[in-house]
């Protein structure tokens, strides 16, 4: 009780700086930050439009899609904007509950991205695998139960981080050398000892995230037995065809995202402003490609695009 009255009495707002070591050049990289941070947002929005309107995108894939469409626009749009406000305007304040709740919703979208590509891969195991029960695995009540499990186990997970955090006396420094608040960069500004928020920051989203990754890896396995099983080329081309946006996605974010962890963890040697780049790389750059690959793959994303924007050449 004394350390969390300690941490509550002395937790004023923090300052962010932005990208240390960078900061004659936050202007022009606030340029094609900006840019794609509103292609990500953009993109996104048209996604839950066309997704919410089209009767014919009211299946279980596209469910899902629109659960990370929402879940990407919640982490572009928790960091982007302070970190736009930082490079035009220089250093700025943020208050001790503020830096609390960017912190949860920064690690809670990440954990919640994994739960929802996990979800997904096992909705193109179920259409290729057994095509003939689909509907009645996927139905709306389990899709429901899907996205409610995926965001309550998300929520269970990162809470601990905030209460690890919280409990923290800051005496020293309350200046973030970074553009947005995160668990293990802000817990290091304490002076306490902070080697449960490092091991529980580090091991515990880890271990949920590899688990997803291996059951992943488990449904393609079996979806790629499934579709080297059929007869027709035809047939095996259209079944990888319609994996394939998902493929790309799934890459575009544990690849980066396994890079950034283990190098934030162990590569000591790599510098800072490397470490924090990359960190705001990772918060738009998935959020803007995702809208686009789907619509470029999915055929029935990319009509209703087509129709959208130009409805008279339609």
């Amino acid at each position: 009780m004394a350390m969390y009255n300690l941490s509550r009495n002395n937790a004023g707002a923090f300052t962010l700086l932005g990208i240390p070591g960078l900061e004659q050049y936050h202007i022009w990289i606030s340029i094609p930050f900006c840019f794609v941070y509103l292609v990500a947002f953009v993109g996104n929005s048209i996604l839950l439009y066309l997704i919410a309107v089209e009767r014919s995108l009211h299946a279980p894939m596209f469910f899902f899609l629109s659960m990370l469409a929402i879940t990407d626009l919640i982490l572009s749009t928790t960091c982007a904007p302070k970190t736009l406000t930082i490079f035009w305007l220089g250093p700025q304040e943020i208050s001790f509950p503020g830096c609390l709740t960017q912190l949860f919703f920064v690690h809670y979208s990440f954990v919640l991205d994994s739960a929802i590509l996990l979800a997904m891969a096992f909705d193109r195991y179920v259409a290729i695998c057994s095509p003939l029960r689909y509907t009645m695995i996927l139905t709306s009540r389990t899709i429901i139960k899907i996205a409610l499990g995926s965001s309550f186990r998300s929520f269970c997970v990162l809470v601990p981080c905030v209460f690890l955090v919280n409990r923290l006396p800051f005496c020293r420094t309350h200046i973030i050398p970074h553009t947005y608040c995160e668990h293990i960069g802000v817990a290091r500004l304490a002076c306490a000892d902070i080697s449960i928020n490092i091991w529980y920051g580090f091991c515990v989203p880890m271990m949920t995230v590899i688990m997803d990754v291996v059951l992943i890896a488990v449904s393609y396995t079996l979806i790629l037995s499934a579709v080297f099983r059929l007869p027709s080329r035809d047939a095996r081309q259209k079944a990888l065809g319609t994996c394939g946006s998902h493929v790309c996605v799934i890459l575009m974010f544990y690849i980066p995202a396994f890079f950034s962890i283990l190098a934030h963890r162990f590569g000591h040697n790599v510098p800072r402003t490397f470490h924090i780049m990359f960190a705001n790389l990772y918060v738009i750059i998935p959020p803007a490609l995702n809208p686009i690959v789907y619509g470029v793959k999915t055929k029935q994303i990319r009509d209703r695009v087509i129709l959208l924007l130009f409805p008279k050449r339609a």
